[in-house]
């Protein structure tokens, strides 16, 4: 298996432009997420950052679809879905992961699953 060994410091992103589609929902924890982000990027010389608030993470696709649409170089996709008592959660996990891939693939460039699923 290859490994790739560094630190985030070491990455060199200038120049890049970087989108961020974060989820308001569960925003206690999709905010240390946003800022975790923030900070990586800008350790490695990224200064160009489209931030756009969604509100759930169902819509994370379509943004980060339009992100890179915009000429993003590569989309991070923040978000949050906690198991509830309904089986809500399976769906909006499911179609945001699906989505977000689609569109990685669709556009050609990365897009990150930033998205915790958790009970």
């Amino acid at each position: 298996m290859s490994e790739v060994e560094g630190k985030t410091e070491d990455l060199d992103g200038t120049g890049l432009r970087i989108g961020i589609a974060v989820s308001t929902f569960n925003e206690t924890v999709t905010d240390g997420l946003l800022e975790g982000a923030r900070g990586s990027l800008a350790s490695s010389g990224v200064t160009d950052v489209v931030v756009v608030h969604v509100p759930g993470a169902f819509e994370l696709p379509l943004i980060a679809q339009r992100l890179a649409r915009s000429g993003c170089d590569a989309v991070i996709a923040l978000g949050a879905v906690i198991m509830g008592g309904t089986d809500h959660y399976d769906h909006v996990a499911h179609r945001c992961s699906e989505g977000l891939l689609r569109v990685s693939l669709d556009e050609g460039i990365p897009v990150t699953f930033g998205v915790l699923t958790t009970r």
